[in-house]
């Protein structure tokens, strides 16, 4: 099963009150911000992590090496999206349901709307869930339990 993983919001909080430690890295401090548990809670999921960011290799260079994850296939976006489809769909839901093909997928991501939840549920041969996170909190406990829940039953 694949695991589809946004940066922003899921992995680097970020919103009012979150705050950049005062020690952070001059050269990229939004990475102070990385749960270095978060990494192995992820692997222990089972599934095959995949990124789906646009920090695109970048989050192979610094934020897997924080999380202790290991290289990880990056999702490369189009460069131009597609003039049809649903208004309000997110540019993302296409590429990513075109990657999984027709194996079972979670997708995290801070960004997910119903509407992209109906588009794969009528576009995506096997189950998907996408797992929309608090991009003011990151992962929680509770989004780890939902994602354990999905994955032992899928």
């Amino acid at each position: 099963m694949l695991l589809f993983l946004d940066v922003d919001g899921p992995l680097l909080p970020f919103g009012p009150g979150v705050e950049v430690p005062p020690d952070a890295d001059a050269e990229n401090p939004l990475l102070a911000r990385l749960d270095p548990s978060l990494g192995p809670r992820l692997l222990s999921l089972g599934c095959e992590l995949v990124w789906a960011t646009t920090w695109g290799e970048e989050a192979n260079e610094a934020v897997g090496p924080v999380l202790g994850l290991p290289r990880l296939p990056v999702l490369e976006w189009p460069d131009a999206l597609p003039a049809d489809g649903p208004r309000g769909l997110h540019w993302k839901t296409r590429p990513i349901v075109a990657w999984a093909g027709d194996r079972p997928f979670v997708w995290v991501d801070d960004e997910i709307a119903p509407l992209d939840r109906h588009w794969t549920e009528a576009h995506h041969p096997a189950p998907a869930l996408l797992h929309r996170v608090d991009p003011s909190k990151g992962l929680t406990d509770e989004d780890f339990a939902a994602l354990r829940r999905w994955v032992g039953q899928a």
